[in-house]
């Protein structure tokens, strides 16, 4: 079923982007009309940033680098990292419904429709979470920016780093939640772990962690690429060619996440099955 009526119909990509943004809009109107609700949520998500910058300053108020990164890299880090998951949650937050709506069968009006399945998936939910989370994720890394001495002439290579960061983190989120479509859960429980690995790991030097977390972060499930790789370039901890990891990671993982959902729906076959 969703072989014949998804995939294979061809269908303009001016026509699927304003679905995304017709869809994304009435989102954020829904969410408007509750300002309290996006006040807290906004205000969580910024909380957690407020306490990592807390944390770092406390942890290099008594040592002065950890594994040579001084504080202000640290922040590029995290700040980075930040921006990577509130953007993904601002415009693909939608996607972590894959497995809710497998189970409960409404993945089949959305394949009746005349737009790609995984943008109606994600464009169904906004985080309100992400507004503060990307306020504040762009204050740090500003910040970093600013005390690490990077100046104009890295500026394009670090707004590249926070577009392909926000590339990556969405398309690895939704290869990881289509896998829903073979597991039958609720449930995504392994973009669940891929978030775990990140705010364990990602928000340190990678070279404090075993071989095997290294290997793993850079090459199996490639998150050292949304903010460890661009930001150990720009602060000269990696040579310049690593840059090139960015942004062939970002189209290696979008071909993934649509290689994967796609997939997914030629195996689904309804929720009554």
């Amino acid at each position: 079923m969703a072989d014949d009526l998804a995939l294979k119909r061809t269908v303009p990509a001016r026509h699927v982007f304003a679905i995304y943004w017709r869809s994304l809009a009435s989102q954020i109107r829904s969410i408007i009309e509750y300002p309290a609700d996006m006040a807290v949520m906004a205000s969580a998500g910024a909380t957690w940033n407020i306490l990592q910058f807390a944390f770092l300053a406390v942890l290099f108020a008594n040592v002065p680098d950890v594994a040579g990164w001084s504080f202000h890299e640290m922040l590029l880090l995290s700040g980075l990292l930040s921006v990577a998951g509130g953007a993904s949650a601002l415009f693909a937050d939608g996607i972590w419904n894959t497995g809710s709506f497998i189970v409960q069968g409404d993945i089949d009006y959305r394949i009746s429709r005349p737009a790609p399945v995984v943008v109606q998936v994600a464009s169904s939910h906004i985080g309100l979470q992400s507004f503060g989370e990307v306020a504040l994720g762009l204050a740090m890394f500003g910040y970093g920016w600013y005390g690490a001495g990077l100046g104009l002439a890295w500026l394009p290579v670090g707004i590249l780093a926070l577009v392909f960061a926000s590339i990556i983190q969405a398309a690895l989120v939704t290869a990881l939640c289509a896998v829903n479509f073979w597991i039958k859960g609720p449930m995504s429980i392994f973009a669940f772990l891929m978030i775990d690995l990140q705010g364990n790991s990602m928000r340190l030097p990678l070279g404090l962690f075993p071989v095997a977390v290294r290997i793993v972060a850079l090459f199996v499930v490639p998150v050292a690429f949304v903010n460890f790789v661009p930001v150990a370039v720009i602060t000269g901890h990696m040579s310049a060619w690593w840059l090139i990891g960015p942004p062939l990671t970002a189209l290696a993982s979008l071909l993934l996440a649509a290689g994967v959902y796609r997939l997914g729906l030629r195996s689904y076959d309804s929720a009554g099955h």
